[in-house]
């Protein structure tokens, strides 16, 4: 092959020596489909995660590229394959003879129409007998799709198919970092996330080709899957439990005071216990909060979120003074509150008071308070390297994302 490659067709290998012949082999005859219907070039990169039967060997052989990737993981070498291969369009896929490499020839086909990442569907193109587990197939598989779908609002059909492609230029987006299995998931979420053109093709599974057991291990690769979800989504993690807690605990406390107010004395609607526990939940509901928007925050730091009109229409309304300055305020209030409690107590000589909800309110304000203080040095922190202000619209995204900064901050309170 003469000239630099259009198209890389990127394999995470370790130890597959029985398979990777037929990878290689299906690999170019794909590139070679790809030159005929397409008029472009490619390469087969083998990216080696420290292979010990000579794997390496095999692959040079066959005319393949290896890369030797010193960090272990699924993610680790896909990341390393990728930064070495030359083509601007990317395709990945398993070394285990699980994916017929064939088929992703129309991914590229997708990603030359506009796509900027194609995904394989299993279940739309097939799977062969064997070729998956019944947990992976009815359980695993279809679960973390419909989450990753609920999560972030897309409609991917198998977010976990390991034959898909991407532009070099979305590949530079996505910034990925997952070392292990999580990292098809990553990719997936921040595709999203930078709202990404996403488009599928379907593909079969075939039984792997191995004499051994597969690197995939089920229940712990699906709950780095799942945690790697529910870190890349605040608004479920954080920010909805968050306000549902906080609107119920403040709903308790308001028909608490509301019912005392009405003149029916010392009475309790709910009773103590309810109130206590009001309160707690509306501390608890508004720390979310703040988290939620910290990790919110940290995500447009860190390049793989982008914010919508809502945070754009408000981002010159906050500031981290404003934080400071509503917290010391509710700070304030409540120990006004439990200061005119301390002075009620005295003037009944220190008898027990019929209600604790006034003592309730005032430690629920402090707290409050205290949180949103510290909550705005902690978003400062977070976004010191985002500074708003106007840019110009031809910028890169970072600039553009550091606009929203105070807006997130507003979302806070």
């Amino acid at each position: 092959m003469t000239g630099t490659p259009d198209v890389s067709i990127v394999m995470p290998c370790l130890n597959e020596v029985v398979s990777l012949r037929h990878c290689i082999t299906r690999a170019r005859e794909a590139l070679a489909e790809i030159q005929q219907t397409y008029g472009l070039a490619g390469e087969v990169v083998v990216a080696d995660n420290g292979s010990t039967d000579g794997s390496q060997d095999l692959a040079r052989e066959l005319g393949a590229r290896v890369v030797p990737v010193e960090r272990r993981g699924y993610g680790a070498a896909l990341i390393e394959g990728f930064a070495q291969a030359h083509g601007r369009f990317l395709v990945m896929g398993d070394a285990d003879g699980s994916y017929d490499f064939v088929e992703a020839a129309p991914m590229v086909g997708a990603l030359l129409d506009g796509a900027d990442i194609c995904m394989g569907s299993r279940f739309k193109g097939g799977i062969k007998p064997g070729a998956m587990p019944w947990k992976n197939r009815y359980i695993g598989n279809p679960l973390l799709t419909g989450l990753l779908n609920v999560f972030f609002a897309t409609n991917v059909g198998d977010a976990h198919c390991g034959l898909r492609a991407l532009t070099r230029n979305c590949l530079g987006r996505l910034r990925l970092q997952g070392a292990g299995m999580e990292f098809a998931s990553e990719m997936v979420v921040k595709a999203v996330l930078l709202r990404q053109k996403i488009a599928e093709v379907p593909v079969t599974l075939h039984p792997d080709l191995r004499d051994r057991a597969p690197h995939l291990r089920p229940w712990r690769d699906g709950w780095r899957h799942l945690k790697f979800l529910m870190m890349l989504s605040p608004a479920w993690l954080f920010i909805l439990p968050g306000a549902l807690a906080g609107a119920a605990g403040l709903s308790v406390l308001g028909v608490e005071l509301a019912w005392q107010m009405s003149g029916r004395g010392n009475t309790a609607f709910f009773g103590d216990y309810w109130a206590i526990l009001a309160g707690s939940s509306l501390s608890v509901g508004h720390l979310a909060l703040l988290l939620g928007v910290s990790a919110h925050l940290y995500g447009i730091g860190r390049g793989y979120r982008i914010a919508g009109p809502l945070f754009r229409r408000h981002r010159n309304k906050l500031s981290v003074e404003w934080m400071l300055s509503t917290g010391l305020a509710l700070l304030a209030l409540g120990l006004g509150v439990l200061a005119a409690v301390a002075i009620y107590w005295g003037s009944i000589r220190f008898q027990r008071i019929g209600t604790v909800l006034p003592a309730v309110i005032g430690t629920t304000l402090t707290a409050l308070g205290v949180q949103n203080a510290l909550g705005g040095f902690l978003l400062a922190l977070i976004g010191d390297d985002l500074q708003v202000g106007e840019v110009e619209a031809d910028e890169p995204e970072r600039p553009a994302l550091r606009r929203l900064v105070v807006a997130v901050k507003a979302a806070v309170s």
